[in-house]
């Protein structure tokens, strides 16, 4: 079933999941240069949340219903808008209103699209589906990396495209990453310098053209590098992970980890700019398709490998949330097999600590 699907073009699908990312790229762009502290809000589960996360869902949604018609369209998305039509946040909707119509009307095919804010709030709600492991279902990140974002530095607009449970399209817009190299360079270098976007589909590799101007998109792949103490390892900006110090000694990695907001990770990795990217989290900590799906195909199919702490492919098709083993492995094909032998080694370390 998979070969079938993988042989698909998708070619509308990617058309149209490019244009809703650079459009939703380009209105969160337009937010980060202006954002007060005082306009983040805190949602229920304590992670942030603004206009960007809130509008980019909003154009994604629009965007994709309008170029797929008369397609059925199912979008499993992170934010939805309780809080939005509770009494008191009329003067924020109406900020969000004006950022999604100012953002369509940027696009000449979308000039005209008159949009109220019931519009906005049905489009950023038509992203309730729960996904699944039969039909067509988008998963969308509409700001991935929400505290990166804040600070002012990485993060990334991720969607991908699921079909009988198989991620076989991805799409990502990371607007502050370098178009060289993401390692050793500043997180907000020359403007000129930074804005990417990466896309994939099943079977036809991976590939990353500048977010601004008419450049032709190029294929990457990974690293090729075999030499461990020369490896570049990135992990998330969250509290230090003490298994990922434990796993890069065991590897004899000599670098310090290079810490990096949202699934531009991933882009570096398919990319070649680091060649591993470890994702162990908290006790209980459920891992969401939006968080990962654009970056598993962005980096499989570069030739990397995106993996449990079993070395079991991720799957996709139980829902919003992932069925996995502890931890998250991105790497190459070649250093696969060292890593998941140094995870094993150090979990079971950890398990002793406890007992």
């Amino acid at each position: 079933m998979f070969l079938k699907i993988c042989k698909m073009s998708y070619e509308k699908e990617l058309a149209a999941a490019k244009k809703a990312v650079s459009l939703a790229a380009r209105l969160s762009q337009g937010v980060q240069k202006t954002l007060l502290q005082s306009e983040v809000w805190t949602k229920s589960d304590r992670t942030p949340v603004t206009a960007a996360d809130f509008g980019s869902q909003a154009v994604v949604s629009l965007v994709l219903e309008r170029e797929l018609q008369p397609a059925i369209f199912s979008l499993v998305a992170e934010e939805e808008t309780g809080e939005l039509r509770k009494r008191g946040s009329e003067v924020f909707l109406e900020s969000i209103t004006k950022l999604v119509k100012d953002t369509l009307a940027s696009e000449e095919s979308y000039a005209d699209s008159p949009l109220s804010t019931e519009d906005v709030l049905n489009a950023i709600d038509s992203g309730k589906s729960e996904g699944g492991c039969s039909g067509y279902h988008w998963v969308l990140d509409p700001i991935d990396g929400t505290r990166g974002f804040v600070r002012g530095e990485q993060y990334a607009v991720g969607l991908a495209l699921l079909v009988e449970g198989k991620v076989v399209l991805g799409v990502m817009a990371c607007p502050n990453l370098p178009l060289a190299s993401a390692v050793g360079e500043t997180d907000m270098s020359s403007q000129e310098n930074v804005g990417c976007l990466f896309f994939a589909t099943a079977g036809s590799g991976t590939y990353v053209q500048p977010l601004k101007g008419h450049s032709l998109p190029q294929k990457v792949g990974v690293s090729s590098n075999e030499n461990l103490e020369e490896a570049k390892f990135l992990e998330s900006y969250h509290k230090p992970i003490p298994i990922h110090s434990s796993i890069a000694k065991k590897l004899g990695i000599m670098a310090l980890p290079v810490r990096m907001d949202s699934q531009a990770k991933y882009a570096a990795v398919s990319r070649g700019d680091a060649e591993i990217y470890l994702r162990f989290t908290l006790s209980g900590h459920r891992e969401t398709i939006w968080d990962h799906a654009p970056g598993f195909i962005i980096t499989t199919e570069a030739g990397g490998v995106v993996c449990d702490a079993a070395g079991k492919s991720l799957d996709f098709s139980k829902g919003k949330y992932l069925a996995h083993q502890t931890g998250i492995i991105v790497t190459t094909k070649k250093l696969k097999p060292w890593v998941l032998t140094a995870v094993s080694e150090a979990m079971e370390e950890e398990k002793k600590l406890y007992l």
